[in-house]
């Protein structure tokens, strides 16, 4: 039986969402896989996203950026939008059925500010496993 897909999105896919995305894999109950992408992905993971996830014991450094596809869309289980900063390119704006987290980008902040981010993203993965199981 495949894995039901949970997929993670926001503008960048350099962020929010991959660190959401490497929360998931670490916590999520058997039978689901998470997935991230974005509306306009950017070439590199934000480095200050990959040490704060390494302090939390999850290390995302292989993961990529992604652009956000129909199949991806239509594969997924359920879909998270991290939030927008781009109201453009936000995935909320042409993705149904979509649960909104709307978690500030930690683009340009502090490592405290993303340690905070982090948190909040890893406690609202492991709410969402606690659903799923």
């Amino acid at each position: 039986m495949p894995s039901k897909k949970v997929l993670f999105v926001c503008v960048e896919n350099a962020g929010r969402s991959q660190m959401a995305e490497g929360f998931f894999r670490k916590y999520c109950p058997s039978g689901y896989e998470p997935q991230s992408a974005g509306t306009k992905p950017i070439g590199t993971i934000n480095p200050l996203a990959v040490q704060v996830m390494r302090e939390a014991g999850v290390d995302i450094t292989n993961q990529t950026p992604k652009t956000i596809s129909n199949s991806m869309i239509e594969e997924a289980f359920q879909i998270v939008n991290m939030g927008c900063m781009d109201k453009e390119s936000c995935p909320a704006l042409f993705v149904r059925g979509i649960v909104d987290w709307s978690i500030p980008d930690p683009k340009g902040k502090t490592i405290d500010e993303v340690r905070k981010i982090r948190d909040d993203i890893e406690r609202r993965v492991r709410d969402l496993c606690k659903t799923l199981e």
